[in-house]
């Protein structure tokens, strides 16, 4: 029965690293160019070239070690690793091996659980292939060499992972993490974070692990846990057939939903890995490790901390802030105003600022409105100089018109003043007209109140600061009674 039977996965994720150039070239990692038009002579291996090491990306490799509390290599050595694809020019691979620059971490799936940290094993630089294309031209298959040489840490855990949904949430907190460092971009649709699961499955109660199957290259997190689901029940099902799992590499087919073989794993002899002759070992001083230490930024976990803590935020709200390092940013930058109730902030975020970002396809970090004026906008709301019903308004116009919030609120308060005769007029018509509620109210049901308000705001189309009104009709109706 398939509940006799352990999953067990392990995971190698792809982090491309946001280096300005190349991890051995000075060509640029920038994303988006034209097939071929990012690849030097160094790029693609032509004899008489020699490879140079990246400095910013040794940085971002301890940057991230640091951040899970693995251990720092004083010494790291890069290694060839051979095999042959179209998309590898030179043959090899430059990687690391037996020496990576980090080890031995762990990450927290659960912030607050200690026992849900997954092991990291090793993170180890390398530099990326390039990239085969398909169905372009028919009956062949185009090459585009631009990726080669990009900067990537590939982060490597124990086979220890015991669900699909645990794979997902360590993947979630992973990308929040080196986003939030900076290191990395985490754009999935473009490759930057992409993963290969290596799924196995064992008799419950056993500890020596299955044969394991690797799937490649799964670069949404949906599809990473359809893959594992299906590569689950795949090898179950064989194996209660009596069949056995061959060690094999995999590929995911979006649209039925299945795994289906690539090729036959290689083992790592296969590989024949050798130090690289052209790059001596990387020394890495303690001094430098204690330098990027210190330069950390504040960390997902102490940030999900102070905004429960401190701000009184949801933990959902937390997750769809920590979402996005721009996010986060943008909303704390809006608190700088003063505003007392970060929730009404987050609220005109997550909706109208969202709502104007999305049909302009334009990033938060590219806002028409900063968050100083969006934050201004709610504080004027907050103290009661705008009504809320006029706020929707004026950020639309902000975004339209580049105007500020101070101008465009004092514009409509000056507009929508009235003088004390009509605001007494209106009151006293309202309280006139309305003699069935006024008596209502006053034996004790005071949410009649909002309907007066609502009353009063009618006949003053809706030029009326709904907080003076309520302050009005209170001293009326007190005085009457």
């Amino acid at each position: 029965m398939k509940e006799n039977w352990d999953l067990v996965i392990g995971l190698e994720i792809h982090v491309q690293l946001t280096t300005a150039s190349k991890i051995f070239s000075a060509t640029s990692n920038s994303f988006g160019a034209d097939p071929n038009c990012q690849a030097n002579i160094v790029d693609l291996g032509f004899p008489g070239t020699l490879p140079v090491i990246n400095e910013e990306a040794i940085k971002k490799a301890i940057t991230f070690g640091i951040a899970v509390n693995a251990n720092i290599a004083n010494e790291s050595i890069f290694a060839r690793k051979n095999y042959f694809y179209p998309d590898l020019p030179k043959g090899y691979q430059i990687s690391q091996y037996e020496a990576p620059i980090v080890a031995n971490g762990k990450l927290r799936i659960h912030p607050t659980e200690e026992d849900s940290a997954i092991i990291i094993e090793r993170a180890h630089l390398e530099e990326d292939a390039g990239k085969s294309i398909h169905f372009t031209h028919q009956n062949y298959t185009g090459i585009d060499l631009n990726r080669a040489g990009t900067p990537l840490l590939e982060i490597v855990t124990a086979p220890s992972i015991k669900s699909s949904k645990d794979a997902i949430r360590f993947l979630k907190r992973l990308r929040e993490l080196v986003t939030h460092l900076e290191i990395c971009d985490g754009n999935m649709q473009e490759g930057s974070f992409r993963c290969d699961a290596n799924v196995s499955v064992r008799k419950s109660g056993t500890t020596k692990l299955g044969t394991r199957a690797e799937i490649k290259n799964l670069n949404s997190f949906k599809f990473i846990e359809s893959a594992i689901e299906f590569e689950r029940a795949r090898q179950i099902e064989l194996l209660e057939s009596g069949e056995n799992v061959i060690q094999e590499t995999r590929l995911y087919d979006e649209k039925t939903q299945e795994t289906r073989s690539m090729r036959v794993k290689e083992n790592e002899f296969d590989y024949r890995y050798f130090p690289d002759p052209d790059l001596l070992p990387v020394v890495i001083d303690e001094t430098v490790i204690e330098s990027i230490r210190a330069s950390l930024p504040e960390l997902p976990d102490k940030k999900r901390s102070r905004y429960s803590k401190v701000l009184n935020m949801s933990a959902k709200d937390t997750n769809l802030l920590l979402n996005s390092p721009s996010t986060s940013k943008y909303f704390e930058d809006s608190l700088s105003v003063g505003l007392k109730d970060p929730k009404a902030s987050f609220n005109w975020i997550t909706g109208e600022l969202f709502r104007l970002l999305k049909k302009s396809e334009v990033d938060i970090s590219d806002s028409k409105v900063s968050a100083t004026e969006l934050g201004l906008l709610v504080l004027a709301m907050e103290e009661g100089s705008l009504p809320k019903s006029k706020g929707k308004e004026i950020l639309n116009n902000m975004w339209e018109t580049g105007t500020s919030a101070k101008i465009l609120i004092e514009k409509q308060m000056s507009e929508s003043s009235l003088s004390i005769s009509d605001l007494e007029n209106w009151l006293e018509e309202v309280l006139t007209e309305n003699h069935k509620q006024v008596e209502e109210f006053r034996s004790g049901k005071e949410k009649i109140l909002g309907f007066l308000i609502g009353q009063v705001m009618k006949k003053s189309k809706g030029r009326g600061d709904p907080r003076l009104i309520n302050d009005e009709l209170l001293k009326k109706l007190r005085a009457q009674n």
